[in-house]
């Protein structure tokens, strides 16, 4: 069975930037350690990625802090973890959770039997969204979220976004 490892939003916005929290700037080196025990081709990777109108957008008006602004400093991993993800694919995605994704590791999974693990930023909004699409796609792959390497908005967020997991058959390890 080959093993997946999906990275949601390593992004510095998220890290330390206009959206960084202590908890998430705490997970760096656990995801990064995490992304060099998988073999380079079985990780892949989300960029949250938005333009220069995002405050316009339904999510800028529901959450108007400017981040990951396409090409802005914000947007980029930092380097430990563009280190780490030096040959992984990558995927932009402009909301919280990536079709394309899910699309390619469906269409993987057809090939071959897959099981996915997730990590990254943030635990409550596109590591769960992405989590429950790719459940969505393939209900029969074994789909798995490590906590130590998630973080929330805040500690409860991260907490409650887990128990929902759990409730869709996400093994929270």
């Amino acid at each position: 069975m080959r093993k997946i490892l999906v990275v949601i939003d390593m992004q510095n916005d998220f890290i330390d930037g206009a959206l960084g929290t202590k908890e998430a700037a705490a997970i760096v080196g656990r995801v990064a350690d995490k992304i060099r025990s998988y073999p380079i081709e079985n990780v892949y990777a989300t960029m949250d990625t938005h333009q220069a109108d995002y405050l316009s957008t339904q999510e800028g008006k529901k959450l108007p802090v400017e981040h990951c602004i396409r090409g802005t400093d914000g947007w980029r991993f930092p380097p430990e973890m563009e280190s780490a993800l030096k040959g992984a694919k990558v995927y932009e995605k402009p909301t919280f959770g990536s079709v394309n994704l899910a699309k390619d590791l469906k269409a993987l999974s057809e090939q071959e039997e897959i099981e996915i693990e997730l990590v990254g930023l943030c635990t409550d909004i596109c590591v769960v969204s992405n989590a429950l699409l790719l459940k969505a796609y393939m209900p029969e792959t074994r789909i798995t979220v490590t906590p130590s390497c998630c973080a929330g908005v805040t500690p409860e967020k991260h907490a409650a976004a887990l128990e929902t997991m759990r409730s869709c058959q996400i093994e929270v390890e």
